[in-house]
């Protein structure tokens, strides 16, 4: 058993950082194979799709699970399993003989990743008080939104160079490397493991949430501007092939400016959220929002067919999701302050749960155009503005 630590290293602190980005990566490096892999196996875009939205289902139902587990028998064991199930999900979907058994290997690979996702800052918030803890999330939050935001870029290239198998040995190599790490410099942080009081009791706090309009109004806003998010990368590298006819790496150069956007507008609600407050800012995000889906709209009516003319307007799309979204998420968890925990997971929960479908959806009614996403983006983008107009002061 290892003594609690009353800080962390500068090394630990960023292998905590890849490791809340590893479920991620995993998930969004095999973007720009999608359309190979539907070629590969002859099988539709929606089957195709399903390799993306279960991982991203697997993900909303591990997230649930991990926080308890881990208040349980603790961060470090915990951790390394999940790390463990992710080299494993890895190496099936790299030896994956059929979509069945990629799309099996892309559930376990979600699954394991996932664990990153939640431990991290468990890990941080075991060791530090609040004001310590919030920079050093800030460091996990911005390592989460920058390696995967590189990582379509460097699943395009490695097509180019390879085939879809090797993006799966990269994984599968960069797990282990962070399994080896993690095994050798995690300590255990946990001050002492809480008896899991089960699943019904889970449950009627989950009930608890939703009965409340706030949270109800203030999550749902999250989880549907995390749909135009994901309905938008779901859809866009079948569409950079099938209706731009160009080559699946170049969907990673375009990718960029989605994340940046996201990153930009995340910077500037940081900035701005004392000043203005959360309600403020949720408006102007959503409203933003709705206004760049409805550019790239135009542009494509306008006869524009160009990546630009896409993931420019986009780009502007998630900018005001960067600004919405983590006010959305801080009212959310502040409308019940004993039961934050629980806020968080459900809200996770929503957000990947929600986009899965999505994802899913915009695959099944794909015609050829850029018309069924960006419909389905707008629609989720009016749904997230009403969501937040339930909020009662």
């Amino acid at each position: 058993m290892h003594d609690i630590p009353r800080s962390l290293s500068r090394g630990l602190i960023l292998l905590l950082a890849a490791a809340s980005a590893l479920g991620p990566v995993a998930m969004q490096i095999m973007l720009p194979a999608i359309p190979i892999v539907r070629e590969r196996f002859m099988v539709s875009t929606g089957t195709a799709q399903l390799t993306l939205s279960l991982s991203m289902l697997s993900i909303a139902i591990a997230t649930l699970i991990y926080g308890p587990l881990s208040d349980r028998f603790g961060r470090r064991p915990v951790m390394l399993i999940g790390i463990c199930i992710t080299v494993f999900g890895s190496l099936l979907c790299m030896l994956a003989g059929s979509i069945e058994w990629l799309i099996l290997g892309r559930i376990v690979q979600a699954a394991g990743g996932a664990v990153g996702l939640v431990l991290a800052r468990a890990i941080v918030r075991d060791v530090y008080q609040a004001d310590e803890a919030a920079g050093i999330i800030a460091t996990l939050v911005m390592v989460m939104v920058v390696m995967p935001m590189l990582s379509p870029m460097v699943g395009g290239e490695m097509l180019v160079r390879f085939d879809w198998h090797s993006i799966f040995y990269l994984v599968a190599v960069i797990s282990l490397i962070m399994l080896i790490a993690m095994f050798r410099y995690l300590p255990e942080t946990l001050h002492q493991k809480v008896n899991f009081t089960g699943v019904g009791s889970m449950l009627k706090g989950f009930a608890i949430l939703l009965g409340s309009r706030n949270f109800s109004a203030y999550a749902f806003n999250v989880a549907f501007v995390s749909v135009v998010f994901f309905s938008f990368i779901s859809a866009a590298p079948e569409i950079m092939v099938s209706v731009f006819n160009r080559p699946p790496n170049e969907y990673g150069y375009y990718f960029i400016m989605i994340p940046l956007a996201f990153m930009v507008g995340n910077y500037l609600a940081r900035g701005l959220s004392k000043k203005w407050g959360i309600h403020r800012m949720i408006r102007l995000g959503s409203r933003l929002s709705i206004v760049g889906i409805g550019i790239a709209i135009a542009l494509q009516l306008g006869g524009l067919h160009h990546p630009i003319a896409l993931f420019t307007p986009i780009a502007l799309s998630i900018f005001g999701n960067g600004i919405s979204l983590p006010n959305a998420q801080a009212g959310a968890i502040n409308e019940f302050p004993a039961m934050a925990g629980s806020a968080s997971g459900l809200t996770g929960f929503l957000q990947m749960g929600l986009s899965a479908i999505a994802a899913q959806l915009v695959a099944l009614i794909f015609n050829g155009t850029v018309y069924p996403m960006l419909l389905l983006m707008l629609t989720a983008a009016l749904i997230s503005l009403w969501s937040f107009t339930r909020v009662q002061s």
